[in-house]
């Protein structure tokens, strides 16, 4: 198929481009990017995109996936295609799976998956028809059923074809990250890690401060997260092996990742889409969806967050969606599992609240959610250019819909937003 784009914003972190153009794609690939287009097949389908933004195809550097193992939460297919509707072309899912992706027959299992799921899906057009499913990449454990104990085989999994290696829960036998850390330095493969000290973390479900006393619910610490991320970078100065930081969620934190970064470390880090938005006042609701780990900060880690973003300090926003049924989220607040679903949802309201509030601009915030995970991954995103291939995603900042579940392709609904209008919406993704 051809296809001509008109008069569409062309957002584009690579070439640092935030103009309008005419793009004509054919074949997978940008044939032309010029203010107007008029030499043409006569069969090309024209769009007039007045309105539409158009930028790299997302990339979300972790989620969960209720496949293989808690297939009522989330299969394979419904989180592709939940992904595919929120933008993203490219998605990593984290391997406390069940079984745990820590041997590498459950890395070809899954990859083999994916592709009979493509067959399935064009057998009886399922939804949504627009948007080809994802490239799905598969995080390798780095300890045996993700336990924090005893070391998988790193190599073979790299050889399987793993993305990169996080067990994505707290490694606290410091160690044990040494010894991975000296490990992974001839494999070239990203390593991620989680830190958080759950002694200090201990059975808290929000952030110490006001509200967490307001609320009578269990405070975890900032200094919880501080003080891993302190001993990881002490780690990484030591031994020199490239390290993500995932889950950066305090305004401290953001200070050693910037000194770090500034002392020349070969780190990484990430935030994840909600503590960008919401700070420890939303949790006067209850709503178990806001139970996250770690917990939502309070408002100066939202602003130190957001500006550590700007800055690329934080290189990269990850959706973090981890799926849960009705069931298990219907408890009380401390009692129920914490994560939220996020792959349809986080691209709209990031736009609707940080681009379109004048937080971010819109090339900040694409940059954090397409060109900065992919290198967080070891991997490039093509600039919007002739010649180059067509891993696009197009997104009309106006249009509303409502977040329920007749529009969700995701099986699981633990969401604050759920019942809510949003603007904005992903119109089609190209990969």
């Amino acid at each position: 198929m051809i296809e001509l784009l008109q008069k569409v914003r062309v957002i584009d972190p690579v070439s640092q481009i935030d103009e309008l153009f005419d793009v004509l794609i054919a074949d997978g690939y940008i044939q032309a990017v010029a203010s107007h287009i008029s030499d043409i097949h006569s069969d090309t389908k024209i769009r007039d995109c007045q309105g539409l933004v158009l930028g790299p195809g997302l990339v979300d550097l972790y989620s969960h996936s209720g496949e293989p193992g808690f297939e009522e939460r989330e299969t394979l297919l419904s989180f592709l295609q939940a992904a595919a509707a929120g933008g993203f072309t490219r998605v990593s899912i984290l391997p406390d799976t069940s079984p745990v992706i820590d041997h590498p027959a459950l890395v070809a299992q899954l990859q083999q998956k994916r592709r009979g799921d493509i067959r399935d899906r064009e057998k009886i057009n399922l939804a949504p028809p627009a948007s080809p499913l994802p490239l799905l990449h598969v995080w390798g454990a780095i300890t045996l059923d993700v336990a924090g104990k005893q070391m998988t085989e790193l190599a073979d999994l790299a050889a399987a074809g793993v993305v990169g290696f996080t067990d994505g829960k707290p490694l606290e036998n410091l160690a044990l990250v040494r010894r991975v850390l000296e490990y992974l330095q001839p494999l070239g493969k990203p390593v991620a890690f989680w830190p958080s000290d759950r002694q200090l973390a201990a059975n808290g479900v929000m952030r110490e401060g006001p509200d967490a006393l307001r609320f009578g619910l269990p405070p975890i610490p900032a200094s919880a997260e501080t003080t891993a991320i302190a001993a990881m970078l002490e780690l990484v100065a030591t031994i020199g092996t490239p390290v993500h930081i995932m889950r950066v969620s305090t305004a401290r934190s953001v200070e050693l990742i910037a000194s770090a970064k500034a002392a020349g470390l070969p780190i990484t880090a990430s935030t994840t889409w909600m503590h960008l938005l919401l700070d420890t006042k939303a949790v006067k609701s209850y709503h178990t969806s806001l139970h996250l780990d770690p917990p939502l900060g309070n408002s100066r880690d939202v602003v130190a967050l957001r500006a550590g973003v700007r800055a690329g300090v934080i290189d990269a926003i990850a959706i973090d969606h981890t799926p849960y049924s009705y069931e298990e989220k219907v408890q009380a607040f401390a009692e129920a599992p914490a994560g939220a679903i996020g792959l349809e949802l986080a691209f709209p309201l990031l736009w609707q609240y940080l681009v379109e509030t004048e937080e971010l601009t819109a090339l900040e915030l694409w940059r954090a959610l397409s060109t900065s995970p992919a290198e967080c991954l070891g991997q490039k995103v093509s600039a919007i250019l002739p010649h180059q291939p067509a891993e696009l995603t197009l997104f009309d900042p106006q249009q509303s819909w409502k977040v329920e579940r007749k529009s969700l392709y995701t099986l699981s609904q633990n969401t604050p937003w759920l019942g809510q209008q949003l603007k904005g919406h992903v119109l089609q993704t190209w990969c």
